[in-house]
């Protein structure tokens, strides 16, 4: 049994040396460093998370691993503008296990269309099932047919769906 993980599933997305990602939710950074460490030092990766705390364990944990290109903000991901991120000027978003917990979930794609380039890529991976517990509630799960539908009416094309562990399903979508 594997549960999601990171390093594989940002190996699937195909991030490359000098890109700009935004890891939206950044939670325990799991995803900021292995996007950091696929853009390479001419690369930038923006954890952005609303639980201050987590912020300097994320800034904590790329400086331990010698990642100079992680940039922390603390801001709202499912308000427009609440990244505090430029219009166009991400290559590349990541939204991992954060759609079951948004409350506002439009919200938060509309901010990840707004911050993305044109052609700009989106990953999402979230829980398949509450799975007795171990996940989120059942009431809180987003499933793969609904989390698609959300981007795709939002002017997103899906590019394609990925292994994202037992738990967990993956899919790359494009601005």
């Amino acid at each position: 049994m594997t549960f999601s993980d990171p390093q594989k599933n940002i190996q699937q997305f195909g991030l490359i040396e000098g890109m700009k990602v935004a890891d939206l939710g950044a939670g325990s950074a799991a995803y900021t460093i292995a996007a950091a460490q696929q853009v390479g030092t001419s690369g930038r990766v923006y954890a952005v998370e609303v639980q201050k705390e987590l912020l300097s364990n994320i800034k904590n944990s790329a400086t331990k691993q010698g990642l100079s290109n992680v940039e922390v903000i603390w801001g709202d991901i499912e308000g427009l503008g609440g990244t505090k991120i430029r219009d166009h000027s991400i290559d590349a978003a990541i939204i991992s296990n954060v759609l079951f917990q948004a409350e506002d979930k439009q919200g938060l794609v509309e901010e990840a269309k707004r911050i993305l380039k044109p052609k700009g890529r989106v990953l999402v991976v979230d829980w398949k099932d509450s799975f007795g517990g171990m996940g989120p509630h059942s009431d809180h799960v987003v499933n793969e047919q609904s989390a698609k539908k959300l981007f795709e009416e939002s002017g997103f094309s899906l590019d394609r769906s990925i292994p994202a562990g037992d738990h967990h399903y993956g899919f790359i979508a494009i601005k």
